[in-house]
C-alpha cells in the first residue's frame, strides 16, 4: 500500500501539472469516500454475518479489479509533457533537502489533525458529552463529510487565493473547530466545532503532496519523504493521545491537536509554489 499510495500521489500530480490547475484534493476526496463507504461495508457484512475471511478476499478482489483498471487510464511515462520530468536524484537526497522536510514536517502536523479525528473523535464525543454510540460514530460521519466537501470545493480556492493563504486559513478554521468540540458544553454546538475541524483538515495531506511535486523529476522521491514523515503521525499519534487521555480524560487530550497546528503554521511558506503563482 505504500508503494501504491506514493505511485497514484505522484501521478495525481502529473495529471495536476498537466491541466495547469490544482485537483489533487479531490483524488484525496476519493479517499474519504472510500474510506467511509468500507467502514459502512464492513460493518454491513460483519452484521449480516459474513466471515472476516471471505470479506478480506473479496476486498482484495476488489483492489486489484480496480487498480488494474485504473491504471491502465495513467499517463504514459514517454508523453511529451513528460521528457523534461524524467527522475532524477535519489531518496536519499531528497531526505537532505530542507523544502522537502518542512513540507513533510507540515504534513506531519496535519495528519495527526486528520488521524486524531480517524482514532479518537468518537471515543471522545461519547465519554465527554455522554453520548450514546450511535451518536458519537455521526459525530465521526460529520467530521468525514466535512472534510470530503473541502476536498471537493479546497481547488477552486486554492487556484484562487494560493497555498499559504488558504493553508493558514484552514489550519485557523481546523484549530477553532478543535477548541470548540472540547470546549463547547454542548454537543449540538460540538458537533459545529467538528464540522470546521473537519473543513479545516481537508487540504492537509493533499495541497503538501501537490508541493512535494511542484518539479516533476523529483516528484516521486520528495512524496516518498514526505508520506513517510506524515505517516508517522498515524503510528505514534494514536498512543500518544492515549497516554494523555489517561491523564485529562479523552476529549480535553484532542486540545493537543490545537498546539500542535501553531509550530505547523510557521513552516507553511515551504509550501509555495515556486513556478506558478496562481497556485
Amino acid at each position: 500500500m505504500a508503494v501504491w499510495d506514493v505511485a497514484m500521489n505522484v501521478e495525481g500530480a502529473a495529471v495536476e501539472h498537466g491541466l495547469g490547475r490544482s485537483i489533487m484534493p479531490r483524488f484525496h476526496a476519493g479517499w474519504s469516500i472510500g474510506s467511509v463507504t468500507g467502514a459502512l461495508l464492513g460493518a454491513g457484512l460483519v452484521a449480516w454475518g459474513l466471515p472476516m475471511a471471505w470479506q478480506q478476499l473479496g476486498a482484495g478482489t476488489d483492489m486489484a479489479v480496480l487498480a488494474l483498471a485504473g491504471t491502465r487510464d495513467f499517463l504514459p511515462a514517454t508523453a511529451d509533457y513528460a521528457e523534461d520530468a524524467r527522475p532524477s536524484g535519489s531518496v536519499w537526497s531528497a531526505w537532505r533537502e530542507p523544502r522537502t522536510l518542512l513540507i513533510g514536517l507540515m504534513m506531519l502536523s496535519l495528519a495527526l489533525t486528520e488521524g486524531t479525528a480517524n482514532d479518537w473523535l468518537a471515543v471522545a464525543l461519547i465519554d465527554g458529552y455522554d453520548l450514546p454510540h450511535w451518536a458519537g460514530v455521526a459525530g465521526f460521519g460529520v467530521f468525514v463529510t466535512a472534510m470530503t466537501t473541502g476536498r471537493f470545493v479546497g481547488p477552486v480556492i486554492l487556484d484562487r487565493h494560493g497555498r499559504a493563504p488558504v493553508r493558514w486559513t484552514t489550519m485557523a478554521m481546523a484549530g477553532v473547530g478543535v477548541l470548540l468540540t472540547v470546549l463547547a458544553g454542548t454537543p449540538a454546538l460540538a458537533l459545529v466545532g467538528v464540522a470546521l475541524w473537519g473543513l479545516g483538515a481537508s487540504l492537509g495531506f493533499p495541497v503538501g503532496i501537490s508541493a512535494a511535486s511542484d518539479e516533476p523529476a523529483h516528484a516521486p522521491a520528495r512524496v516518498s519523504v514526505v508520506t513517510s514523515i506524515a505517516y508517522t503521525a498515524f503510528l505514534a499519534g494514536p498512543p500518544f493521545l492515549g497516554f494523555v487521555a489517561e491523564h485529562v480524560g479523552t476529549l480535553r487530550a484532542l486540545l493537543v491537536i490545537a498546539l500542535l497546528l501553531i509550530p505547523s503554521a510557521l513552516v507553511v511558506p515551504a509550501a509555495r509554489q515556486p513556478h506558478r503563482a496562481s497556485a
